[in-house]
């Protein structure tokens, strides 16, 4: 069984020895190239998207449940896809993952971008996503073939292999397009995901591509996220939504497919786990008050705490943090038992800056009661 479990008796070398500090840099170093050439694309690629889309009038008009009040340009989730193509192809072209990534990807790019322009009813986009999906498998081969876990120990999933890869896949799409309601939201989290799979695949030698190609993941978001971050010039739009829950997806499952431990998808549940709990309350409250699943509201966690009085950058802080924290606490299923004291940090960067601000606020004002609060939360109600 290769899940590394904690064993006080060989804590392994000090958090910041020097064969430690070698290690990390022998490990990162497939990453650095694609990153910084992802970043850079993204750059120079996004403010051209922008322009582009006010050329031909790709623009989001505010509608009722909008936060911005003005027109923004569309495209970003082109500029990310190929921010992400330029650099894995400089670097990964012979890998046998990359033409099924970048063919499924660009595919989604570009029907959700006609979404985004045109609208496409909810059921024929779901059903656009499960066929990638299937194609994914049946195709390019992408495919979680067993689960071994601590407790769950499924070494042949059989005939099983094509739904759970396909429910995976278009959860983890839909939990980004979901999570993307605010500015700089989605490509954030998603960007500290990539991360944390990078750093997953960092001690495992058949997992070298994928250190290289979640670094390429990460720059592209990061750079996009420059244009992006409150206010933003430049929206992502439905297309790049689906593009990363797509990328991040996929990358899992390579991982799955290298190493005898499905603890791959544990690492990127963990890092998404706000989001994706937040879509299943979504989902259950839509369907409790009668409406389709598809239907797009302003109820979402990151909506309520803006109700709370926080503002966009904030938010935005609160998720990047809560998705390093829970993605360190993943990463200890892997065997990176340091990566708890970054974890910390993150903690007291959350408390220290966001929370403390909050709290003295709170000072001049009468908070509601936290089980008040909580309770309306989980109502779905306006917080006042």
């Amino acid at each position: 069984m290769l899940v590394t479990i904690f064993d006080p008796n060989n804590p392994g070398p000090d958090f910041f020895s020097q064969r430690f500090l070698d290690e990390v840099v022998h490990n990162v170093a497939p990453a650095v190239w694609p990153t910084v050439v992802a970043l850079a694309a993204a750059i120079v690629l996004t403010p051209l998207a922008a322009l582009l889309a006010h050329r031909i009038g790709f623009l989001a008009f505010p509608r009722e449940r909008d936060i911005h009040s003005h027109p923004v340009p569309y495209l970003g989730g082109a500029a990310m896809y190929l921010a992400f193509a330029i650099s894995s192809l400089l670097f990964l072209r012979q890998d046998p993952v990359v033409p099924g990534l970048l063919v499924l990807g660009g595919i989604t790019t570009a029907i959700l971008a006609l979404d985004d322009r045109f609208g496409i009813p909810a059921l024929v986009k779901l059903g656009i996503q499960i066929a990638i999906a299937v194609v994914a498998v049946l195709v390019f081969g992408f495919g979680i073939h067993f689960v071994f876990l601590p407790l769950i120990h499924i070494r042949n999933l059989g005939l099983f292999v094509l739904p759970v890869t396909v429910v995976w896949i278009v959860g983890m799409q839909n939990t980004v397009n979901l999570l993307d309601g605010l500015d700089g939201l989605a490509a954030g989290v998603v960007a500290v995901v990539a991360l944390v799979l990078l750093v997953a695949a960092t001690d495992k030698p058949s997992l070298a591509s994928e250190v290289a190609l979640s670094g390429a993941l990460a720059g592209a978001c990061i750079g996009f996220l420059l244009f992006n971050f409150y206010p933003a010039r430049i929206f992502m739009g439905d297309s790049g939504a689906h593009f990363l829950g797509l990328a991040v997806a996929l990358l899992a499952v390579v991982g799955v497919a290298k190493i005898a431990v499905t603890a791959a998808l544990v690492v990127p549940v963990l890092a998404m786990a706000v989001p994706i709990v937040d879509t299943a309350i979504a989902i259950v409250r839509r369907r409790r008050s009668g409406q389709p699943i598809a239907h797009a509201d302003t109820r979402h966690l990151h909506h309520r705490l803006l109700q709370l009085g926080l503002n966009q950058r904030e938010v935005c802080l609160l998720f990047y943090c809560s998705t390093g924290i829970l993605g360190a606490i993943g990463l200890t299923v892997f065997g990176h038992r340091r990566i708890l004291a970054v974890a910390m940090v993150l903690m007291v960067v959350v408390l220290s800056t966001v929370l403390g601000e909050r709290l003295r606020a709170s000072r001049r004002t009468v908070p509601l009661p936290f089980d008040r609060v909580f309770r309306l939360l989980l109502q779905g109600r306006a917080v006042r």
